[in-house]
């Protein structure tokens, strides 16, 4: 390995995999943070009086200052004209200071104080913490879009979409992390806030990885002295031009729209399995973590495929209506089931690993590599109005259309003794919500056929494989 970095760092095969391995890690320590509320929802509900439309507030914080600060467009301003590297610094740099709050804040007691925001009375403790998420959501998705350029710079006419695949299968180990293990860290340790000291400690840790990978990419552009990013620099018009392009705008829809069937889904998904397959709180985040488990194998495996084969749009046609086939079986009443869940995720996580696979890498195919930085920022911030927006959907639907009975007691095992510790918590039925989910990935299956009737008229290429022989 250090013969074959001792060698041109541009032509080494083993450097570019090292790069993805560091800038893929830093990812997966973001992610582990953007997933890690979803198990503590029961636990925020019981311990410290939240309720679902709170939990819907917090998770919509997410895409705030992305959405209307257009914080992201601008990020992506910076990734054009700055770089890479400086933009990647300044985004870890933005995820610790928004963690840092979010951990404060859930870790202080509030004493029941709130405020009052265009009429609607919200906690300062929720507020607060929602503040905290917004700002690191304005690090993660400019780091996301930082380390979608960073790919593409190092395996452009290479296996790009492979790498693309690897970089989402660490960031989606982050996620089955965040899911799996947080509500039993928060049981052992006797508080909710030391999933997120642990978040903060990863993240830490990440940004330590980033600064590793800023001393290889600087080398590389030393040896080729005219880097691509250098060559044609970022221009106000490119905004322009980049929205009038149409398969920008199919491929941004879709993206808004499948992510939107996803990620929201994936916030309540634990609480999901308590209220309707009867799973325990304390193991309610284990089935949903099976699906980005599933995409660690399954997203390369199809980025592998599509690299070699192509059908690119068809792969994401294909995502798309797996992705409402599950949602509506999940909005089934009848079918309560812990099999049947297991199933459903299963087959949800290789929605989730089609489409993204292919979604990804056809961007390159439809925009010039010196505008990719600003057209990754505008899906993005495409996508933040989704996930902004549908988490709060969701939890509004929830507490005026969904509870069951505002007393219900649930008796479980919260101690781990033989007898059971009864806590009243309110139960839902998530019928509704999985019907807002199903609808999303119906719309997505438009925009999918969109996106291939104007690959064949436009002649992007989003058919054919990316690997130049």
């Amino acid at each position: 390995m250090v013969a074959a970095l001792q060698k041109k760092i541009s032509e080494s095969a083993t450097a570019r995999w090292i790069v993805l391995a560091l800038v893929a890690f830093t990812m997966l320590c973001g992610y582990f943070i953007t997933d890690v509320m979803a198990p503590l929802k029961p636990m925020l509900e019981q311990q410290m009086g939240w309720s679902s439309s709170d939990y819907g507030f917090f998770t919509s914080a997410y895409g705030w200052f992305n959405v209307f600060l257009l914080m992201l467009i601008f990020g992506g301003m910076i990734l054009d004209k700055m770089g890479v590297r400086f933009t990647g610094l300044m985004s870890t740099v933005i995820m610790v200071i928004g963690v840092g709050i979010k951990y404060w804040v859930i870790a202080s007691d509030f004493g029941g104080a709130s405020v009052t925001i265009f009429g609607s009375v919200i906690s300062s403790q929720v507020l607060w913490a929602a503040i905290g998420y917004a700002i690191f959501g304005v690090g993660i998705e400019i780091a996301g879009i930082t380390v979608s350029k960073i790919i593409v710079k190092w395996f452009k006419g290479k296996e790009l979409a492979l790498a693309m695949g690897l970089e989402m299968a660490c960031a989606r180990i982050g996620t089955a992390l965040a899911l799996s293990i947080t509500p039993l860290l928060a049981e052992e340790f006797g508080s909710v806030s030391m999933p997120i000291l642990l978040g903060l400690l990863l993240l830490c840790i990440g940004m330590i990885s980033f600064v590793v990978f800023v001393v290889m990419d600087t080398k590389r552009d030393r040896e080729l002295k005219d880097s691509a990013e250098l060559e044609e620099p970022f221009r106000f018009r490119d905004i322009f031009e980049i929205v009038r392009i149409k398969g920008f705008w199919y491929i941004a829809i879709l993206c808004v729209l499948f992510y939107s069937a996803v990620f929201p889904f994936l916030k309540y998904a634990p609480d999901l399995m308590f209220n309707k397959f009867g799973i325990s709180e304390k193991l309610s985040g284990i089935i949903p973590a099976l699906l980005p488990f599933g995409t660690i194998l399954l997203t390369p495996f199809f980025g592998n495929l599509y690299d070699r084969r192509g059908k690119g749009a068809t792969i994401m046609l294909v995502g798309s209506f797996m992705i409402v086939a599950v949602h509506l079986l999940f909005a089934v009443p009848a079918f309560t089931n812990w099999l049947l869940a297991l199933v459903l995720i299963i087959t949800l996580g290789i929605a989730f690993s089609l489409v993204p696979s292919a979604m990804w890498p056809s961007v390159p195919k439809i925009i010039p590599e010196n505008k990719l930085g600003t057209a990754y920022a505008l899906i993005f911030w495409i996508q933040n109005w989704g996930l902004m927006g549908v988490p709060y959907l969701i939890g509004k639907v929830l507490d005026n259309y969904c509870v069951v009975d505002n007393a219900t007691t649930v008796a479980e095992e919260i101690t781990g003794v033989v007898a059971p510790e009864t806590v009243t918590r309110v139960a839902y039925d998530y019928t509704v919500p999985m019907l807002i989910f199903a609808g999303l990935g119906v719309l997505s299956i438009l925009f999918a056929f969109l996106l291939l009737r104007e690959n064949k008229k436009m002649g992007y290429g989003l058919q054919q494989p990316n690997i130049r022989k």
